[in-house]
């Protein structure tokens, strides 16, 4: 009786996301996944599909994938779109959480939407720019009327309120990304290397090439230097032969996908950030809680604002301007003194992240919400 009222106390969280492959949204979820997983709840991370890369889960973390089966679905796009709600409304109906937390664009639309009339508390997240993740006018209209239904609302940066009517407004927060605890060490005060690196998808929107044009643009001027671009996509073998054309195949490295990016950042000498758009920058915030000098791109939904405070503790740059990328490198490769100056204030924002407070923050959010 008392193991069957224990297990009644426990509370269910489920998160939803597409898919937890390589990704700064992916990354959050799963680190939100570990710390109530370890608090003690139940967590349930659902996600649309299983990826061949994915970052791992602890043992007791349920996982349940959203995506029915090809028998499942009929009758085109409205077949599938049915099916697929179906299937993600069964999955609630079952598993009956305590509340929900969804993550990114159509998964928040699709949460609000499979859990109507269940009793079960729901909380979307918005990771982007939200014109970017509801990027047509049919979206925009669903996602600002559905919101309205939601119990909680995250959202990025204060720039993204204003996307949404005052209804929503009204009910969003803006909470902090929780950081592995990798990234919290002592700035490296050694001799660094001669790195410039970029961690990240190698897609459209992250715009590698970007950075590896700037690069170009002053490689023999810094001839020691080369440039390491971490992660992998779609753009990958494009980008590696666009550096092999410039002549820099030697010196413009893509390993891939790391594990251990932490370990491999920490002694670079820049970190850059070349994206289109961005909400809060998880490598951005990583890379500056290490120390490292940083220079982003000044993108949508001004994320990298709200870090940088521009030739104090890093450098801003317009997006899609490699000009403007290459004059920023050429400054702090200049000067390197400068650049020492602007990553020591750059660790200083292991002030506001500090682990154990980020965490709680969600975690009071959320039991906020439950009740």
């Amino acid at each position: 009786m008392a193991e069957k009222a224990a297990k009644q106390k426990t509370k269910t969280i489920a998160l939803y996301i597409s898919s937890i492959g390589r990704g700064g949204a992916e990354r959050v979820i799963v680190n939100l996944a570990k710390y109530f997983h370890g608090r003690g709840y139940r967590v349930l991370l659902v996600t649309t599909r299983k990826e061949k890369e994915e970052y791992p889960i602890p043992d007791g973390v349920i996982r349940q994938i959203s995506e029915p089966s090809p028998e499942k679905v009929s009758g085109g796009r409205i077949g599938n779109f049915t099916a697929r709600l179906r299937r993600l409304r069964d999955i609630w109906k079952r598993e009956h959480p305590d509340m929900i937390l969804s993550f990114i664009g159509k998964n928040n639309m699709m949460a609000i939407l499979t859990a109507l009339g269940l009793k079960i508390p729901v909380v979307v997240s918005v990771r982007g720019e939200p014109a970017e993740e509801y990027y047509n006018r049919w979206m925009r209209i669903m996602a600002k009327a559905l919101f309205c239904l939601a119990d909680g609302v995250v959202l990025q940066t204060g720039r993204c309120y204003f996307f949404f009517p005052k209804a929503v407004r009204k009910k969003a927060v803006t909470l902090k990304n929780p950081v592995h605890a990798d990234f919290f060490r002592e700035r490296f005060e050694g001799e660094r290397e001669k790195t410039v690196v970029a961690v990240g998808r190698i897609d459209e929107n992250k715009n590698h090439e970007l950075l590896i044009r700037a690069f170009g643009g002053l490689a023999e001027e810094f001839s020691g230097y080369r440039l390491i671009i971490y992660g992998d996509g779609e753009k990958r073998i494009e980008l590696q032969r666009l550096s092999e054309k410039m002549g820099l195949k030697e010196r413009i490295i893509l390993p891939g996908n790391a594990d251990n990016v932490a370990e491999l950042i920490y002694k670079a000498r820049v970190f850059v950030l070349s994206s289109n758009t961005e909400g809060m920058p998880n490598t951005l915030i990583e890379a500056m809680l290490m120390g490292l000098t940083v220079i982003s791109t000044d993108c949508p939904c001004g994320g990298p604002a709200e870090l940088i405070a521009h030739r104090v503790n890093g450098l801003l740059t317009p997006v899609g301007d490699a000009k403007a990328m290459e004059n920023a490198l050429r400054a702090v490769l200049g000067d390197l003194r400068r650049a020492d100056e602007m990553g020591r204030e750059a660790a200083k924002l292991k002030e506001s992240y500090e682990a154990g407070a980020v965490y709680k923050s969600w975690e009071n959010y959320l039991e906020k919400v439950m009740h």
